[in-house]
């Protein structure tokens, strides 16, 4: 999920309104030779300060979902990025440092790398470490802020508990002062009367008023259901429709989300962003979030629209912006039921893949491939040739002992 306003995001306002743009270079190519050196393991070619933790989770994750298994030293560079009480920060330039209390922890990155190592199996210390100090770090309302002790907003809550589910954990009950996850997650969400019916803002204001947030309502339509950032396409099949009975169950504010996310995608298929000072542009990365909620909600049917969007406009967009997109757009290809390997005629994951370090089972099959082309005449030929030297061998041992009986 996109989750853009973490101090994070908003420390890379400008790469974000950039990222809006055409691309006029593939990063993916690797660093500038006047670059820095990027930490070896690590998925993208961007400063990693404010989303290495997260950027790499998500590549994990999408790549997991696409039976393809990551390389050792990828996975090794997440885990060593988590501090001994169990949290993660964004990035940690020296990892073999301890965590101190300058370092800037936060539920975000942190419920994020839990949601990639569980899926990929094998992590059950340094995601119950995680969870544990997740649980610690929970507010009174049953939320979480992106800072532990910072209010509970939206975005934070729902990756929380897609990393609660994904730990084997039931969200609801996980509980402080009696409040869970899906009570916090409840208050931000509008009534179906009013500008943003059924939507959920990000944070109320400083005079409690809350306001529609597309970012907010896509991560909380799928977190409300229980599910993570890499959820199937398992929806009702029916159609959305914002409906108020009272304080909603989790589910029906679901719905109630997944409405106005489809109105706001009906016209022409994609969100758009608006930033101070920039011209309106399409919102790529919240639009991929909206065809996950939209066919987690209601089925891949509900979902075609933006996803056809996503197909024909997307590449220039995910080629600039690097691993986390190309995760967004697996996520979202694989929730509507399209093919990732062929996305508006992309191959989204071999596009991940050549992010960072080659995949185990891709760096294999290159090996296998080199030693083909290696022979110019190809593996029979390499059999001939053993097959040849096998029959001369047992002509020699065979003359051996004729010697040695005569």
């Amino acid at each position: 999920m996109n989750f853009r306003r973490s101090a994070a995001a908003l420390a890379a306002a400008v790469a974000v309104i950039g990222s809006a743009a055409p691309a006029v270079a593939d990063t993916s190519a690797g660093p500038s030779p006047s670059s820095p050196a990027l930490p070896a393991g690590l998925y993208g070619t961007t400063d990693p300060q404010y989303d290495g933790v997260w950027r790499q989770s998500l590549a994990l994750l999408a790549q997991h979902t696409m039976e393809v298994r990551p390389a050792a030293k990828a996975v090794d560079w997440l885990t060593g990025q988590q501090c001994a009480e169990g949290s993660f920060a964004a990035f940690r330039a020296e990892p073999g440092k301890a965590c101190d209390a300058k370092l800037m922890v936060d539920t975000n990155s942190t419920a994020a790398a839990v949601q990639a190592l569980a899926a990929l199996g094998g992590h059950d210390t340094a995601t119950g470490k995680a969870v544990s100090w997740l649980k610690s770090v929970q507010n009174k309302d049953g939320g979480w802020g992106y800072t532990p002790g910072g209010p509970s907003d939206t975005n934070s809550t729902s990756v929380v508990i897609g990393a609660l589910a994904a730990a084997g954990q039931k969200p609801e009950s996980v509980v402080k002062d009696g409040k869970s996850p899906y009570d916090a997650l409840l208050t931000f969400a509008l009534p179906c009367s009013g500008d943003g019916a059924g939507a959920f803002a990000y944070q109320p204001d400083k005079k409690g008023k809350l306001a529609a947030n597309a970012d907010a309502t896509a991560a909380a339509v799928v977190a409300a259901l229980g599910q993570g950032m890499a959820p199937e396409g398992n929806g009702k099949g029916s159609e959305a429709r914002c409906e108020d009975s009272g304080k909603p169950s989790p589910d029906r504010a679901a719905a109630n989300g997944a409405s106005y996310l489809a109105q706001a995608v009906a016209k022409d298929g994609h969100l758009t962003s608006s930033l101070p000072g920039a011209t309106d542009q399409p919102d790529f990365g919240n639009t991929a979030d909206t065809v996950v909620a939209l066919a987690v909600q209601s089925g891949p049917a509900q979902a075609q629209k933006p996803l056809k969007w996503l197909e024909k406009n997307s590449e220039a967009w995910a080629k600039q912006s690097g691993p986390a997109a190309y995760a967004q757009l697996v996520f979202a290809a694989r929730a509507a039921g399209a093919d990732p390997r062929d996305f508006g005629g992309v191959d989204l994951v071999e596009r991940l893949n050549a992010t960072g370090p080659a995949p185990q089972a891709a760096a294999k099959k290159d090996t296998e491939d080199s030693a083909k082309s290696d022979s110019p005449f190809g593996v029979w030929w390499t059999v001939g040739v053993f097959l040849v030297a096998g029959v001369g061998i047992g002509f020699l041992l065979s003359g051996r002992k004729k010697q040695g009986r005569s």
